[in-house]
């Protein structure tokens, strides 16, 4: 019998799952947290977003607005389809603050995955493990396009499930970079640290001033007032995760006026980027993360926002059927790679939603 790998979780280890392809005939499998983990490598992932980035781009992924309709408590139910020529999904997320309340998790949800050429539903993944998953994979891609090197150094802004996301992403692609975690709690990131440094090892508290050696900063809040608001520099890539409504804002103008503006999905951001909207930034200089995939600026101090939109679980959607083929094919035998956390336990709080 195949020893269990475990998995990194915010309160304790999970066994990974074998990822199984249901036989002919069956209803399909709905993965758990841990297997959708499992099958969703970062690697892939970031290879997968970099070809549908460029896709949505060309309009060959259809991803549209967001359905939402109200639920009791303040709640909202949230519907999101996506579709290409090879396969499509459809996520549906429900969104509760109140649960907090009940120590309950605040987000629950499924990403179904769709044969395009048959409707047939092949597996349901965890929407909360997709979500996280994919966005850390869009600061990650944005890493490999924009920086000449691997990172050395890395500052998160932010303590909650976003960033327990980028450090399982960090890890699992840059295992030697030092990544520097700040917040408004000196507690909770030192709680922060100590929880996940168990992942990634090279894992400690930011000093007051973010040293001059980080070549990348993230921010990860909820925050309606700016975060940061560094002069800009060449040497460093600044990625905005956290702000995604209008009346939130995380980098300055001081940061944004003074760089390169790039975003995962610049139609999406008008309407949600907040600390661009703030700084009054002129859209016609804010350029899809696309175009700088095949041709990066250089020399230039740059910020990417990152907003989401199905199309980037349709992205992860491709690597978890990548891993349900090889099931099929090697029924009696492991898929994925070991060490790929699974983060965080609750799933992404309803404020670290993406669409």
């Amino acid at each position: 019998m195949m020893e269990n790998r475990m998995l990194h979780d915010d309160r304790r280890a999970v066994p990974a799952r074998e990822v199984s392809a249901p036989a002919r005939g069956e209803a399909p499998i709905v993965w758990d947290r841990a297997t959708t983990a499992a099958a969703i490598g970062f690697g892939p992932l970031v290879d997968a977003l970099r070809t549908a980035v460029v896709e949505y781009q060309a309009g060959l992924i259809h991803s549209p607005e967001r359905l939402s309709v109200p639920l009791a408590e303040g709640g909202v139910a949230l519907s999101m389809p996506a579709s290409a020529a090879d396969i499509a999904i459809h996520k549906l997320v429900n969104v509760q603050p109140a649960n907090a309340r009940h120590g309950r998790p605040t987000l629950h949800g499924i990403v179904t995955l769709i044969d395009t050429a048959t409707g047939e539903i092949l597996c349901g993944l965890d929407g909360p493990e997709v979500t996280g998953r994919r966005t850390a994979g869009i600061s990650l891609l944005a890493m490999a396009t924009f920086l000449p090197t691997a990172p050395e150094e890395i500052v998160l802004i932010g303590t909650g499930a976003q960033a327990a996301h980028h450090v399982a992403g960090i890890h699992a692609l840059y295992p030697g970079c030092r990544v520097l975690v700040r917040g408004i709690d000196p507690g909770q990131v030192e709680a922060f640290c100590q929880r996940h440094g168990v992942c990634h090892p090279s894992l400690a508290p930011c000093p007051d001033i973010i040293p001059e050696s980080a070549q990348v900063v993230i921010t990860l809040t909820t925050s309606k007032e700016v975060v940061y608001d560094l002069p800009a520099s060449p040497g460093r890539l600044v990625i905005g995760v956290g702000a995604f409504r209008p009346d939130m804002a995380e980098i300055g103008s001081t940061t944004l006026h003074g760089s390169r503006l790039f975003a995962d999905d610049p139609a999406g951001a008008r309407h949600e980027a907040g600390d661009l909207l703030r700084a009054g930034v002129d859209w016609q200089t804010v350029l899809p993360l696309a175009a700088a995939i095949s041709k990066p600026p250089s020399g230039h101090p740059v910020v990417v926002k990152s907003v989401g939109t199905a199309a980037w679980d349709l992205a992860a959607a491709r690597v978890a059927r990548s891993s349900l083929q090889q099931a099929a094919r090697r029924p009696n035998g492991p898929v994925f790679p070991p060490g790929q956390p699974a983060t965080p336990k609750n799933g992404v709080a309803a404020h670290d939603f993406r669409a």
